[in-house]
Protein backbone atom coordinates (compact mmCIF):
# COMPACT_ATOMS: atom_id res chain seq x y z
CA UNK A 1 0.00 0.00 0.00
CA UNK A 2 3.22 2.27 0.52
CA UNK A 3 3.97 1.21 -3.11
CA UNK A 4 0.30 1.57 -4.60
CA UNK A 5 -0.92 4.54 -2.52
CA UNK A 6 1.45 6.12 -0.45
CA UNK A 7 0.27 4.88 2.46
CA UNK A 8 1.95 4.57 5.68
CA UNK A 9 1.46 3.04 9.26
CA UNK A 10 0.58 5.58 12.29
CA UNK A 11 3.58 7.54 13.51
CA UNK A 12 1.91 6.49 17.05
CA UNK A 13 2.72 2.74 16.15
CA UNK A 14 5.92 2.74 15.86
CA UNK A 15 6.09 2.23 19.72
CA UNK A 16 3.77 -0.68 19.77
CA UNK A 17 4.45 -4.29 18.66
CA UNK A 18 2.24 -4.04 15.35
CA UNK A 19 4.06 -5.91 13.04
CA UNK A 20 4.67 -9.49 12.02
CA UNK A 21 8.55 -9.59 13.57
CA UNK A 22 9.84 -12.06 15.88
CA UNK A 23 9.72 -9.51 18.60
CA UNK A 24 6.90 -8.02 18.01
CA UNK A 25 4.94 -11.36 17.78
CA UNK A 26 6.38 -12.31 21.34
CA UNK A 27 6.00 -8.76 23.01
CA UNK A 28 2.32 -9.23 21.73
CA UNK A 29 1.76 -12.89 23.24
CA UNK A 30 3.12 -11.49 26.41
CA UNK A 31 0.58 -8.96 26.42
CA UNK A 32 -2.11 -11.43 25.13
CA UNK A 33 -1.32 -13.73 28.46
CA UNK A 34 -0.97 -10.57 30.78
CA UNK A 35 -4.63 -9.83 29.27
CA UNK A 36 -6.23 -13.72 29.48
CA UNK A 37 -6.36 -13.35 25.93
CA UNK A 38 -6.54 -17.20 24.32
CA UNK A 39 -6.40 -15.98 20.50
CA UNK A 40 -6.92 -12.60 18.49
CA UNK A 41 -8.79 -12.19 15.10
CA UNK A 42 -6.85 -10.56 12.70
CA UNK A 43 -8.09 -7.83 10.20
CA UNK A 44 -7.21 -4.82 8.40
CA UNK A 45 -8.86 -2.35 10.28
CA UNK A 46 -8.49 1.11 8.77
CA UNK A 47 -5.53 0.13 6.58
CA UNK A 48 -7.81 -1.36 3.73
CA UNK A 49 -6.23 -2.78 -0.05
CA UNK A 50 -8.82 -0.90 -1.68
CA UNK A 51 -7.45 0.41 -4.81
CA UNK A 52 -8.67 1.23 -8.06
CA UNK A 53 -6.59 -0.48 -10.24
CA UNK A 54 -7.50 -4.32 -10.04
CA UNK A 55 -4.40 -5.83 -10.26
CA UNK A 56 -2.86 -3.66 -7.71
CA UNK A 57 -5.79 -4.02 -5.02
CA UNK A 58 -5.42 -7.96 -5.80
CA UNK A 59 -1.18 -7.58 -4.65
CA UNK A 60 -2.30 -5.57 -1.76
CA UNK A 61 -5.08 -7.63 -0.97
CA UNK A 62 -3.03 -11.29 -1.13
CA UNK A 63 -0.27 -9.86 0.28
CA UNK A 64 -2.35 -9.37 3.77
CA UNK A 65 -4.05 -12.52 3.54
CA UNK A 66 -0.74 -14.38 3.23
CA UNK A 67 0.25 -12.63 5.71
CA UNK A 68 -2.15 -13.22 8.40
CA UNK A 69 -2.46 -16.75 6.92
CA UNK A 70 1.37 -17.49 7.91
CA UNK A 71 1.17 -15.96 11.36
CA UNK A 72 -1.83 -17.88 12.00
CA UNK A 73 -0.60 -21.16 10.86
CA UNK A 74 2.43 -20.64 13.36
CA UNK A 75 0.53 -19.97 16.41
CA UNK A 76 -2.74 -21.71 15.40
CA UNK A 77 -3.82 -21.39 19.48
CA UNK A 78 -3.17 -17.91 19.32
CA UNK A 79 -4.11 -16.15 15.99
CA UNK A 80 -7.07 -16.25 13.34
CA UNK A 81 -7.63 -13.99 10.62
CA UNK A 82 -10.09 -12.17 8.24
CA UNK A 83 -9.89 -11.97 4.55
CA UNK A 84 -9.21 -8.71 2.83
CA UNK A 85 -11.09 -8.42 -0.55
CA UNK A 86 -9.46 -6.22 -3.26
CA UNK A 87 -12.41 -3.47 -3.46
CA UNK A 88 -14.49 -2.63 -5.34
CA UNK A 89 -13.66 -5.09 -7.63
CA UNK A 90 -16.22 -7.30 -6.61
CA UNK A 91 -14.98 -10.66 -9.29
CA UNK A 92 -11.31 -10.51 -7.73
CA UNK A 93 -13.17 -10.02 -4.29
CA UNK A 94 -15.42 -13.37 -4.97
CA UNK A 95 -12.25 -14.84 -6.15
CA UNK A 96 -10.04 -13.70 -2.57
CA UNK A 97 -12.78 -14.46 -0.99
CA UNK A 98 -13.20 -18.25 -2.09
CA UNK A 99 -9.20 -18.66 -1.63
CA UNK A 100 -9.09 -17.14 2.06
CA UNK A 101 -12.13 -18.65 3.65
CA UNK A 102 -11.39 -21.66 1.66
CA UNK A 103 -6.96 -22.36 0.88
CA UNK A 104 -5.75 -20.62 3.55
CA UNK A 105 -9.10 -21.39 6.59
CA UNK A 106 -9.92 -18.15 7.33
CA UNK A 107 -13.37 -17.87 9.41
CA UNK A 108 -14.75 -14.85 7.65
CA UNK A 109 -14.14 -11.54 6.19
CA UNK A 110 -13.30 -8.05 6.84
CA UNK A 111 -14.84 -5.02 5.19
CA UNK A 112 -14.75 -1.35 5.63
CA UNK A 113 -17.95 0.94 5.71
CA UNK A 114 -16.95 2.38 2.49
CA UNK A 115 -14.97 1.90 -0.42
CA UNK A 116 -14.37 4.86 -2.74
CA UNK A 117 -17.07 7.38 -1.01
CA UNK A 118 -19.32 3.96 -2.05
CA UNK A 119 -20.98 2.31 0.74
CA UNK A 120 -20.07 -1.60 0.99
CA UNK A 121 -23.77 -1.82 2.05
CA UNK A 122 -24.75 -0.90 -1.69
CA UNK A 123 -26.04 -2.89 -4.46
CA UNK A 124 -23.16 -3.77 -6.53
CA UNK A 125 -21.62 -5.35 -3.81
CA UNK A 126 -24.07 -7.94 -3.33
CA UNK A 127 -22.65 -11.15 -4.91
CA UNK A 128 -20.16 -10.82 -2.13
CA UNK A 129 -22.95 -11.02 0.46
CA UNK A 130 -24.10 -14.03 -1.21
CA UNK A 131 -21.03 -15.78 -0.81
CA UNK A 132 -20.60 -15.04 2.40
CA UNK A 133 -24.39 -16.03 3.28
CA UNK A 134 -23.84 -19.40 1.82
CA UNK A 135 -20.51 -20.29 3.80
CA UNK A 136 -22.17 -18.70 6.79
CA UNK A 137 -19.43 -16.28 7.37
CA UNK A 138 -18.21 -13.83 10.01
CA UNK A 139 -18.36 -10.16 8.71
CA UNK A 140 -16.65 -7.48 10.65
CA UNK A 141 -16.47 -3.85 9.61
CA UNK A 142 -14.32 -1.49 10.57
CA UNK A 143 -14.08 2.63 9.48
CA UNK A 144 -12.17 3.53 6.73
CA UNK A 145 -11.47 6.92 7.93
CA UNK A 146 -13.22 8.68 5.65
CA UNK A 147 -15.35 11.36 7.84
CA UNK A 148 -18.50 10.03 6.23
CA UNK A 149 -17.45 11.90 3.09
CA UNK A 150 -18.59 15.30 4.78
CA UNK A 151 -16.56 18.61 4.93
CA UNK A 152 -18.14 19.00 8.47
CA UNK A 153 -16.10 16.14 9.68
CA UNK A 154 -13.16 16.44 7.83
CA UNK A 155 -12.44 19.85 7.46
CA UNK A 156 -12.69 20.18 11.15
CA UNK A 157 -9.99 17.83 12.11
CA UNK A 158 -12.71 15.89 13.52
CA UNK A 159 -12.04 12.45 11.62
CA UNK A 160 -10.63 9.89 14.00
CA UNK A 161 -12.22 11.81 16.83
CA UNK A 162 -15.68 11.33 15.93
CA UNK A 163 -16.15 10.46 12.15
CA UNK A 164 -15.22 6.86 12.75
CA UNK A 165 -17.72 6.48 15.26
CA UNK A 166 -20.54 8.23 12.88
CA UNK A 167 -19.01 5.74 9.95
CA UNK A 168 -20.25 3.13 12.33
CA UNK A 169 -23.41 4.03 12.62
CA UNK A 170 -24.08 4.82 9.03
CA UNK A 171 -22.90 1.67 7.87
CA UNK A 172 -25.65 0.01 10.43
CA UNK A 173 -28.17 1.97 8.61
CA UNK A 174 -27.36 1.29 5.46
CA UNK A 175 -27.26 -2.56 6.15
CA UNK A 176 -30.95 -1.78 7.82
CA UNK A 177 -31.95 -0.02 4.85
CA UNK A 178 -30.51 -2.51 2.24
CA UNK A 179 -32.37 -5.23 4.41
CA UNK A 180 -28.85 -7.03 4.53
CA UNK A 181 -28.98 -8.56 7.21
CA UNK A 182 -32.92 -10.10 7.34
CA UNK A 183 -31.71 -11.22 3.69
CA UNK A 184 -28.76 -12.36 4.22
CA UNK A 185 -29.38 -14.08 7.99
CA UNK A 186 -26.41 -16.52 7.96
CA UNK A 187 -23.49 -13.94 7.81
CA UNK A 188 -22.60 -13.19 11.67
CA UNK A 189 -21.84 -9.13 11.08
CA UNK A 190 -19.92 -7.65 14.01
CA UNK A 191 -19.58 -3.49 13.72
CA UNK A 192 -16.47 -1.46 15.37
CA UNK A 193 -16.75 0.73 18.34
CA UNK A 194 -19.87 -0.53 19.95
CA UNK A 195 -21.99 0.65 17.23
CA UNK A 196 -20.99 4.39 17.27
CA UNK A 197 -24.19 6.40 17.92
CA UNK A 198 -26.41 3.07 16.93
CA UNK A 199 -26.97 2.47 20.24
CA UNK A 200 -28.91 6.14 21.41
CA UNK A 201 -31.46 5.88 18.03
CA UNK A 202 -33.09 2.24 18.37
CA UNK A 203 -36.44 4.06 19.70
CA UNK A 204 -35.89 7.16 16.91
CA UNK A 205 -35.31 4.62 14.17
CA UNK A 206 -38.79 2.70 14.82
CA UNK A 207 -40.44 6.04 14.62
CA UNK A 208 -38.49 8.14 11.99
CA UNK A 209 -37.22 5.30 9.79
CA UNK A 210 -39.78 2.90 9.31
CA UNK A 211 -41.84 5.67 7.42
CA UNK A 212 -39.21 6.74 5.26
CA UNK A 213 -38.77 3.19 4.90
CA UNK A 214 -42.41 1.07 4.84
CA UNK A 215 -40.82 -1.78 2.92
CA UNK A 216 -38.43 -3.15 5.98
CA UNK A 217 -39.77 -6.34 6.89
CA UNK A 218 -38.97 -5.82 10.99
CA UNK A 219 -38.99 -2.42 12.89
CA UNK A 220 -35.04 -1.45 12.50
CA UNK A 221 -34.41 -1.90 16.39
CA UNK A 222 -35.06 -5.59 15.36
CA UNK A 223 -32.60 -5.62 12.96
CA UNK A 224 -29.81 -3.83 14.83
CA UNK A 225 -29.79 -6.46 17.46
CA UNK A 226 -29.55 -9.46 14.96
CA UNK A 227 -25.96 -7.17 14.39
CA UNK A 228 -22.68 -7.83 17.36
CA UNK A 229 -20.64 -5.20 18.32
CA UNK A 230 -17.04 -4.68 19.77
CA UNK A 231 -16.25 -3.37 23.05
CA UNK A 232 -13.51 -0.63 21.96
CA UNK A 233 -15.16 2.22 23.92
CA UNK A 234 -12.02 3.86 24.68
CA UNK A 235 -13.16 3.44 28.66
CA UNK A 236 -16.34 5.28 28.20
CA UNK A 237 -18.75 3.01 30.60
CA UNK A 238 -21.69 5.60 29.24
CA UNK A 239 -21.00 4.31 25.84
CA UNK A 240 -20.95 0.33 27.31
CA UNK A 241 -24.01 0.90 29.55
CA UNK A 242 -25.62 2.43 27.06
CA UNK A 243 -24.89 -0.40 24.05
CA UNK A 244 -25.56 -2.80 26.92
CA UNK A 245 -28.93 -1.47 27.12
CA UNK A 246 -29.47 -1.52 23.24
CA UNK A 247 -28.54 -4.78 22.42
CA UNK A 248 -27.57 -6.98 25.33
CA UNK A 249 -24.53 -8.72 26.54
CA UNK A 250 -25.09 -11.75 23.98
CA UNK A 251 -24.37 -9.14 21.44
CA UNK A 252 -21.26 -7.53 22.46
CA UNK A 253 -17.86 -9.30 21.92
CA UNK A 254 -14.91 -8.08 23.28
CA UNK A 255 -11.82 -5.75 21.01
CA UNK A 256 -9.03 -4.20 20.59
CA UNK A 257 -8.30 -1.61 18.03
CA UNK A 258 -5.00 -3.04 18.46
CA UNK A 259 -2.43 -1.31 18.65
CA UNK A 260 -4.05 2.01 18.26
CA UNK A 261 -4.96 2.06 22.42
CA UNK A 262 -2.01 0.83 23.88
CA UNK A 263 -0.68 4.66 23.26
CA UNK A 264 -3.36 5.10 25.98
CA UNK A 265 -3.64 2.17 28.12
CA UNK A 266 -2.36 -1.06 28.47
CA UNK A 267 -3.88 -4.19 26.92
CA UNK A 268 -5.10 -5.54 29.53
CA UNK A 269 -7.25 -2.37 30.27
CA UNK A 270 -8.52 -2.35 27.03
CA UNK A 271 -10.04 -6.12 27.82
CA UNK A 272 -10.82 -5.93 31.09
CA UNK A 273 -12.64 -2.30 31.47
CA UNK A 274 -15.85 -3.80 30.88
CA UNK A 275 -15.63 -5.40 34.15
CA UNK A 276 -15.55 -1.94 35.58
CA UNK A 277 -18.32 -0.30 34.56
CA UNK A 278 -20.99 -1.52 36.29
CA UNK A 279 -22.40 -4.61 34.94
CA UNK A 280 -23.55 -7.95 36.01
CA UNK A 281 -21.28 -10.59 36.92
CA UNK A 282 -22.67 -13.21 34.39
CA UNK A 283 -22.98 -10.22 31.36
CA UNK A 284 -19.51 -9.54 31.87
CA UNK A 285 -18.33 -13.06 31.66
CA UNK A 286 -20.58 -13.68 28.72
CA UNK A 287 -19.04 -10.89 27.14
CA UNK A 288 -15.35 -11.71 27.68
CA UNK A 289 -15.47 -15.50 27.69
CA UNK A 290 -18.71 -16.43 25.19
CA UNK A 291 -19.96 -14.17 22.62
CA UNK A 292 -16.42 -14.49 20.92
CA UNK A 293 -15.78 -18.25 20.92
CA UNK A 294 -19.33 -18.29 19.80
CA UNK A 295 -18.48 -16.84 16.85
CA UNK A 296 -15.78 -18.91 16.13
CA UNK A 297 -16.52 -22.36 17.10
CA UNK A 298 -14.24 -23.73 13.90
CA UNK A 299 -11.80 -21.67 15.74
CA UNK A 300 -11.36 -21.65 19.26
CA UNK A 301 -11.93 -24.98 21.15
Amino acid sequence: MARFAGASRSAGWSAQPHTDSSADVARRLELMDEAGVDLQLLSHGIMAPYLRSEQEALEAARACNDGYADLAARYPDRFAALVSLPLPHVDAALRELERGMGELGMPGVAMNCSVFERSTAEREFEPLYAEMDRRGAILFFHPIGSGICSPFITQYGLTGAAGTSMEDATIVLHLIVKQIPTRYPRIRIVISHLGGLIPMLLQRLDHQLTPAHPDLPEPPSITARRLYYDTVGHGSHAALLCAWKAFGADRLVPGSDWPVLLAHESYRQTIHWVEDAGLPADDVQRILQRTGPGLLPSVVH
